[in-house]
């Protein structure tokens, strides 16, 4: 589809889901703040409700996945069944 002046609408980046249980969740999403083509992750609870959305950075320095992790792991200890969606660019 394009728009009025012709030009294609950007692309939307590609969501995969996932299932995790507690602590499992903290180490999937330090592994996909390690990757390069992620651009956002999206937490959510049992009833699909988001609980937590991570804008991901090319540039994503430790001292700033360090405090994330921390929250993600808080999040983790809350339930047993999590939902991450993972938005990536480019593929």
């Amino acid at each position: 589809m394009s728009t009025q002046n012709g030009t294609e609408p950007p692309e939307e980046p590609f969501a995969e889901k996932l299932r995790v249980k507690g602590e499992a969740m903290v180490a999937k999403v330090r592994e996909l703040l390690h990757e390069g083509n992620v651009r956002r992750i999206t937490v959510k609870d049992g009833a699909g409700h988001t609980v937590m959305e991570i804008p991901v950075n090319a540039g994503v320095v430790a001292a700033v996945v360090a405090p994330v992790l921390v929250a993600v792991a808080a999040i983790a200890a809350l339930a047993s069944d999590w939902q991450i969606e993972v938005y990536r660019s480019g593929v």
